[in-house]
């Protein structure tokens, strides 16, 4: 039989290009053709305010045990997981049961206490933030020692050139908003601990860099990556990512708390938070719960759960932290709050969870992801300091008569 010519795949090509041709380029980058427009969807469960708070911590342990009876079947290291842990991290904080922690250090175990296996990468580094917190609680240097032998490679061998996105894409860099929710904390957080101010003085500059380059100052909003800054959605808006900018809002949550009121680069941040925080609360619908696109809310209808809860937790630690203000913020992360309790399942699950992307896109509404379960933990970690600070003191006890 003669050997197939090199023609015919080209012929077949052709055909079916003639036949399925694609679609044109339009809103987000490599976004499905346009579909008839999607009814709201109704909430899965009725929005009823969750301000108990025991009911709280019941919520937050269900969502933990669903996650942790049905573990992510991804690398240990992964971002998605490490997002998670981070959550996990934040309920060991706040519940008296012990099976978190304890889950926790098995975890950071079979991870050997190190990054991901990719040098530069930031999404390799997520998982450093939860060995700073185990160390914070239990004072085992070995816990660092990979962390740190990693974050001196890369100041052995600094990556500079620009933040520009495109192919091949550049992940030596934090040319991605995620980027700077995944990497600069662990930086920072372990500048803190080893006392060595080259980790924080990396983690500021290249955060200054990406964070500048991302933001829109016209919309006050992040682009995910360079790739989006002339895409617009299909009513003519700018692309604007909602779990991109809930990475952004809970960046500044996780970051600030480590950069010292005398750096000169604090001031700049908080102006910055303060902008982009009330930008959110613009956008936040009425049901709560922001959607996967931050600024075409007709075409993307439904709630998204992962950036909401990030965006959440942004607001209540902005609140809590003194650098929001509790009358005009407090609500609306209160409102995300309840919104986000409404769709966790009888059994934990966490639903209407974009899966793994970078762009606005329609989903499986009843799809459920350990990175937002994760982001609906620390979310809840801040709500509870949220209403604390706002509960009456206790009445001093009555002086006895003498």
């Amino acid at each position: 039989m003669p050997f197939p010519s090199a023609r015919a795949p080209l012929l077949f090509l052709a055909l079916l290009t003639a036949t399925f041709p694609a679609p044109p380029l339009h809103g987000a980058l490599d976004e499905p053709p346009p579909q008839e427009p999607i009814p709201p969807t109704l909430f899965p469960g009725p929005v009823v305010p969750v301000r108990n708070e025991a009911n709280i911590l019941g919520l937050m342990e269900r969502v933990a045990d669903w996650q942790l009876a049905w573990p992510d079947e991804r690398e240990v290291t992964h971002w998605a997981r490490a997002t998670g842990y981070l959550g996990l991290s934040a309920l060991a904080r706040v519940s008296a049961e012990t099976r978190y922690e304890t889950a926790l250090l098995g975890l950071a175990r079979e991870a050997g206490w190190k990054p991901g296996p990719r040098l530069h990468h930031a999404d390799d580094h997520t998982i450093g933030q939860v060995y700073l917190e185990l160390h914070a609680r239990h004072r085992d240097p070995a816990m660092l020692a990979g962390l740190r032998a990693t974050f001196d490679a890369i100041l052995a061998a600094p990556v500079t050139g620009s933040l520009d996105r495109v192919h091949p894409w550049r992940h030596d860099r934090w040319t991605w908003c995620d980027a700077l929710f995944m990497a600069p904390p662990a930086w920072a957080g372990l500048g803190r601990v080893t006392g060595d101010t080259r980790y924080l003085d990396f983690a500021l500059r290249d955060w200054a860099e990406a964070e500048d380059y991302l933001y829109d100052k016209e919309e006050r909003l992040y682009y995910r990556d360079s790739r989006f800054f002339k895409v617009r959605e299909l009513n003519g808006a700018k692309t604007f990512w909602g779990r991109g900018n809930g990475w952004m809002l809970a960046a500044y949550a996780r970051l600030l708390p480590l950069v010292p009121a005398d750096r000169p680069e604090r001031g700049a941040m908080e102006a910055r938070f303060r902008e982009f925080a009330g930008r959110v609360r613009e956008l936040q619908p009425a049901d709560g719960l922001w959607r996967s696109s931050m600024l075409d809310t007709e075409r993307h209808r439904d709630g998204e759960t992962s950036g909401s809860a990030l965006l959440c937790y942004g607001l209540a630690w902005g609140v809590n932290a003194g650098l929001l203000d509790r009358e005009t913020f407090a609500p609306a992360a209160l409102r995300a709050w309840d919104a986000l309790c409404a769709h966790v399942q009888a059994d934990g699950r966490l639903i209407h969870a974009q899966p793994v992307g970078h762009r606005p896109f329609r989903f499986d509404l009843d799809t459920a992801e350990v990175y937002a379960s994760g982001a609906f933990l620390l979310a809840g970690e801040e709500i509870l300091r949220l209403l604390r600070a706002a509960a009456p003191a206790a009445p001093a006890p009555a002086t006895p008569a003498p």
